[in-house]
C-alpha cells in the first residue's frame, strides 16, 4: 500500500497523512510547536493552515521555519479583491517566516475567481506567482458548483473539498474528476468534523484513492500518535473496518451538519455549528463537557431564532438549519432530563 501522494501536475509528493493546522489555534505556543516538531520528525510533511486560522500560521513559522526546504505549506486567503489578496499574502509569508508558499488556495470563495472576473483575485494570484512568491494555485470549496466550476476551468493546479467514507457520489464524482484532469486532490473533512471516530476506518478508507491527500485535523499528541502509526502500519481495508464503515453511513448518512461554519454569525447569536450537530455528537463521542451551564445556555439560544432563513441560504449542503436546530434542542433536553438517545 502506497504511504505517499503525488498531488496531480504539482508534482508535488507527500505523505498519505496531512496535518490540518486548523486546531492548533486552541493551544499555546509551546504545545502547538512540540505537536508540529513530532509530526515532521516523524514522516509528516504537508501542513495545511489559513489566514483564516487565527495564530495557527505563526506557530507553524516558529517551529518549522529551519526545515522550511523539507515541508510543503499550503494556506489559503479569503480576500475578496486583489487589495485583500496580497495584504493577505504578505502576511502569511511573514507568519510563516518564508519567502512563498508551495500551494496558495482561494478559501472558499462563493464563486469561482478566473480572470476577466472583475475582481482582481486571479490576476493577483497569477502575478504572485511570477514573483515566486506562490509555488502552485488551488481553492477550496464546499459547494459542489463552484468545485465542479474550478475542475472545468483548467486554471487549479489542486482542488481541496470535504471527501470521506459519508461522501456521496457526488463527491466521490469529483475525485474522479480531479484525476482525470491531473489535478491534485486534497481531502478536508476526513473526519468529519469529529463525527468518525475510528481513524483506522477513516484512513483505511482513503488509502482506496491514491491521488487523494486527507488532511488530519490534529490537536493532541494521542491523535497524532495514532496517525504517525499508521506510516509504518497502514490499516487494511478489511471485514471489521468496512463494517465500521457501513454502521457509519447507517447511522450519518443523509442531512447531518458537518459543522463547517459557512451559517456563521447567526443574527440570534447561536453557534449553529455546533448546536446543530449536538445530538449526534451526544450519540457518537458522549461527553460531560457537552452538558455544562456554558453549553446548556448555548442550546437554549435555539429558542431565540429568527426563522430568518439566513441560515439555510448559506448552507453549502442545503440543510433546512432552522428545523436540524429545533430537533437538536430536542435531543438535548431529553438526555438532560436523563432520557436515553
Amino acid at each position: 500500500m502506497r504511504t505517499t501522494v503525488t498531488l496531480g501536475s504539482t508534482k508535488i509528493t507527500v505523505n498519505k497523512n496531512g496535518f490540518g493546522a486548523l486546531p492548533i489555534q486552541r493551544i499555546g505556543e509551546e504545545d502547538a510547536g512540540r505537536l508540529l516538531r513530532k509530526a515532521y520528525e516523524h514522516g509528516i510533511d504537508f501542513f495545511d493552515t489559513a489566514r483564516f486560522y487565527t495564530d495557527s500560521e505563526k506557530k507553524i513559522g516558529l517551529a518549522l521555519k529551519d526545515v522550511r526546504d523539507n515541508i510543503i505549506i499550503a494556506t489559503k486567503t479569503g480576500a475578496q479583491n486583489a487589495e485583500g489578496f496580497w495584504k493577505d499574502l504578505e502576511t502569511s509569508l511573514s507568519l510563516l517566516q518564508t519567502d512563498y508558499v508551495d500551494i496558495y488556495q482561494f478559501h472558499n470563495p462563493a464563486f469561482c475567481p478566473k480572470p476577466g472576473d472583475g475582481s482582481g483575485l486571479y490576476e493577483a494570484m497569477l502575478e504572485a506567482k511570477r514573483q515566486g512568491k506562490v509555488r502552485h494555485i488551488g481553492i477550496t470549496n464546499h459547494r459542489l458548483s463552484v468545485a465542479e466550476e474550478a475542475i472545468a476551468s483548467g486554471l487549479y493546479e489542486t482542488l481541496q473539498f470535504p471527501f470521506n467514507y459519508l461522501a456521496t457520489e457526488k463527491e466521490h464524482a469529483l475525485v474522479e474528476k480531479c484525476q482525470e484532469k491531473n489535478m491534485g486532490f486534497i481531502a478536508m473533512k476526513a473526519l468529519s468534523g469529529g463525527l468518525i471516530t475510528d481513524s483506522r476506518a477513516a484512513y483505511a478508507y482513503q488509502a482506496q484513492f491514491e491521488h487523494v491527500e486527507p488532511i488530519w485535523g490534529i490537536q493532541r499528541e494521542s491523535e497524532l500518535d495514532e496517525f504517525l502509526s499508521y506510516i509504518e502500519n497502514p490499516p487494511v481495508l478489511d471485514e471489521e473496518l468496512t463494517a465500521v464503515i457501513e454502521k457509519d453511513r447507517r447511522e450519518l448518512a443523509g442531512n447531518f451538519c458537518r459543522g463547517c461554519g459557512y451559517c456563521m454569525p447567526c443574527p440570534a447569536g447561536i453557534e449553529i455549528n455546533n448546536c446543530a450537530r449536538m445530538s449526534l455528537l451526544l450519540r457518537r463521542s458522549p461527553s460531560e463537557l457537552q452538558l455544562t451551564e456554558e453549553v446548556q445556555a448555548k442550546m437554549k439560544k435555539i429558542e431565540d431564532c429568527l426563522h430568518c432563513g439566513k441560515c439555510m441560504s448559506k448552507c453549502p449542503y442545503g440543510l433546512n438549519t432552522p428545523r436540524l436546530l429545533e430537533k437538536n434542542y430536542k435531543d438535548y433536553k431529553e438526555v438532560l432530563a436523563g432520557k436515553p438517545l
